[in-house]
């Protein structure tokens, strides 16, 4: 067979040829292919045909895995993986922002400014009807919180619709909204509560020196009638000014339209109910307490003082006048303080508390529930940290978390013996020198109080 001289050096093209060996296994096979000129025709044919159809087939799966690419990148919305769903994002974000639509197939766009419109007209509307209704002086919205984390330098305005004042408190609504429990370890706040029975003008009416507020469930008349006989009672203490409100949330059992009328004539009648549309139940008294640093916010900055006291709590109000007579006047919280409480981790436990909510393993100091006085500056700056620490469901704890975060410490009672937190049996002598003490279940505060306010010496 006739050769065919190569057109270029043999030693040359072997130098380079062994200098691309080095490269892979690829180039190595393309070495293979060059033949000597003296090498058979058809082995060179075959291997030829070998490498056109293996890059055939490489260039068609790069082909179809790029289509493939394309394909779901058009198709799929991207921000809808990566952020979930809520109104609040799509307001601050609408369908139609540059920062996404080029994202978004023409579709699903043009179906999400639809919605967002929608929201938007809804939005306007509900609180259109709001201020319209709102019985709220114009220096009396409180600077609540937000529940979208992301917005936390606006506030939420306290409002309180026009059918709950005193005066037509029977036009109020019957059928509260549905409520779905985020969990039983979590809590929503901060969130956007209203009060749909309200006592607006009672602090700017009578001016109190201390403001009581005594956190009750609805269905607790019992309780509440025990207050109003015993320490509840005490309207001037030492020429100072005491006001008690009842603070209640929504009843969801068994005969709660027969309730809310029993709640609609017990407010009539006495005027200390306050009710917020949110669930009564243990699990969220930390939304009950911010809600009461709402109100206090809201319609009560001018006191002095306000103190937060269970109902099933004995209270000697002179020594509390007392003790509050040489207080601070401002960034003062006291009670029972706790400092260096160690986190539940029982399940069993009433405060138990999982590490994936709280992985901490002790509280900062605290002042316990049953009982703690502060100073009316505290709510606003209480309310703005909670936009910025997580809540708990344990409420002291919670309050205990937001003043560690305005570097508040919660100081010490003049006296160790002003707060009990275990049931200290009656004396009149005894109960003279605190200020609160639990109770035990079978006691009967009314006789108690009824001995406690006699005349003559207490000890």
């Amino acid at each position: 067979m006739k050769s065919i001289k190569p057109p270029f050096d043999r030693q040359g093209s072997s130098n380079m040829l062994e200098s691309v060996r080095t490269t892979g296994g690829q180039s190595q096979r393309l070495t293979d292919t060059v033949k000597p000129v003296d090498d058979d025709d058809s082995s060179s044919s075959s291997s030829s045909r070998r490498w056109c159809c293996s890059s055939r087939r490489r260039s068609f799966l790069f082909v179809l895995v790029f289509s493939g690419v394309v394909f779901i990148i058009y198709y799929t919305n991207i921000m809808g993986m990566a952020m979930d769903w809520n109104p609040d994002w799509w307001l601050q974000h609408p369908a139609n922002s540059t920062t996404h639509r080029w994202l978004v197939p023409s579709e699903t766009l043009n179906m999400d400014e639809a919605l967002a419109e929608m929201l938007n007209s809804s939005i306007t509307t509900t609180s259109r009807t709001s201020a319209t209704t709102s019985t709220v002086n114009s220096n009396s919205n409180s600077n609540n919180n937000n529940s979208s984390s992301s917005s936390s330098s606006s506030s939420v305005s306290v409002t309180v619709p026009a059918e709950t004042n005193q005066s037509n408190n029977d036009s109020v609504p019957t059928t509260p909204p549905p409520y779905v429990s985020p969990g039983p370890y979590l809590v929503e706040y901060p969130y956007q509560y209203h009060f749909i029975m309200n006592e607006p003008q009672k602090c700017a009416e009578q001016k109190p020196f201390v403001v009581l507020m005594v956190p009750v469930a609805p269905q607790n008349r019992a309780d509440r009638d025990v207050v109003r006989k015993t320490w509840g009672s005490e309207s001037v203490v030492l020429d100072k000014v005491v006001t008690v409100i009842f603070q209640l949330g929504l009843y969801t059992g068994e005969g709660g339209e027969q309730l809310r009328e029993q709640l609609l004539q017990e407010s009539k009648e006495h005027r200390d109910l306050i009710q917020s549309d949110f669930v009564d139940c243990y699990k969220n008294l930390t939304i009950k307490t911010m809600v009461m640093m709402e109100w206090l916010d809201a319609y009560c900055s001018n006191a002095s003082y306000a103190m937060k006291i269970d109902s099933d709590m004995f209270l000697n109000v002179p020594r509390l006048v007392t003790m509050l007579s040489n207080a601070p006047k401002s960034n003062y919280m006291t009670g029972l303080v706790a400092n260096g409480g160690q986190v539940l981790r029982d399940p069993n436990s009433k405060w138990f508390l999982p590490h994936e909510v709280f992985p901490r393993s002790y509280y900062p100091r605290y002042a316990l529930g049953l009982g703690y006085v502060l100073t009316l500056d505290l709510p606003k700056k209480l309310l703005e940290g909670a936009k910025h620490v997580k809540a708990v469901y344990i409420e002291d704890v919670y309050l205990g978390l937001c003043m560690e975060h305005l570097g508040i410490n919660p100081t010490d009672p003049p006296d160790w013996n002003y707060f009990h937190v275990f049931a200290v049996p009656y004396n009149r002598c005894t109960f003279s020198k605190i200020v609160a003490t639990t109770t035990f279940a079978d006691a009967d505060r009314v006789a108690m109080w009824a001995d406690f306010t006699k005349p003559g010496p207490y000890c």
